[in-house]
């Protein structure tokens, strides 16, 4: 873990610009929602999310992203099904009775980023996966709880990894949450695992996207060829959730949260 990254502290301008961009993320992402049904193309649901976009009049923070060393990723949105655990790529996949659906998104306003995912059952889910989804989500939860003024970075990812452990699920290491802002990824890496009280101490005005990665197996991941979706190593399904978070003098304020969100 990289502790030695300046986390940045936003003004309040910008805090308002990325309270208006997760507003937007957190409402298109509820209407994504009530797409997620069996017959219906992944290709679509971003088709959708791209209009939402284009009638808002905001932009998207995934469409073009170039991380470096990557092809430029294609779409506004991701989509990742059963055992792709992130970054899945839109295409002519046909969603089915009883998959899991990862809907991961981005937007940002005059520059300034929200971020946000849920997994989403398609129709009826066995009880085993309706566990790892309703884990994953209250692992976010722990998480965000622990972005309290005064707690230091690593209490996150520890109280995420402590509630996903506790259920025999596995923490995915090879992704993390971050810092967010100007960029979509700035610093600080914040992994979903680790010991507590350690890195730096959280101010007010630093915002943080956390997003746990759950595998209902082992940790490990594997790239597929388009080298942007992640799977599971062991075949095993997958849950991720995320949300926008920014530090305050009291209890963390959820901008990516609305009512009927998760």
């Amino acid at each position: 873990m990289a502790f030695g990254e300046q986390i940045q502290i936003k003004t309040r301008r910008e805090i308002e610009l990325m309270r208006e961009a997760a507003r937007n993320v957190a409402e298109i992402l509820l209407e994504l929602r009530g797409l997620v049904v069996a017959g219906v193309s992944t290709a679509e649901l971003d088709q959708h999310a791209a209009r939402a976009i284009e009638e808002r009049g905001v932009e998207s923070s995934f469409k073009g992203y170039d991380p470096g060393g990557l092809p430029s990723y294609p779409a506004v949105l991701c989509v990742s099904v059963n055992d792709e655990i992130v970054h899945g790529i839109p295409g002519s996949r046909v969603l089915k009775e009883g998959d899991i659906v990862g809907l991961d998104f981005g937007v940002s306003v005059e520059g300034y980023h929200g971020d946000s995912a849920v997994t989403v059952p398609v129709g009826e889910i066995r009880p085993e996966v309706q566990k790892l989804l309703d884990v994953t989500r209250d692992s976010l939860d722990r998480g965000v709880g622990a972005v309290q003024a005064g707690n230091r970075l690593s209490d996150i990812g520890h109280a995420v990894q402590e509630r996903v452990e506790k259920e025999e699920f596995s923490v995915v290491r090879t992704f993390a949450g971050h810092g967010i802002g100007s960029k979509l990824h700035e610093p600080p890496w914040i992994p979903n695992y680790g010991a507590p009280s350690r890195g730096p101490r959280l101010l007010p005005g630093m915002v943080l996207a956390i997003e746990p990665m759950v595998n209902a197996g082992g940790p490990g991941v594997r790239m597929l060829d388009d080298e942007w979706t992640a799977v599971t190593e062991d075949g095993s399904l997958s849950a991720h959730f995320e949300h926008t978070v920014l530090v305050t003098e009291g209890d963390p304020e959820v901008l990516t949260r609305i009512p009927g969100s998760h």
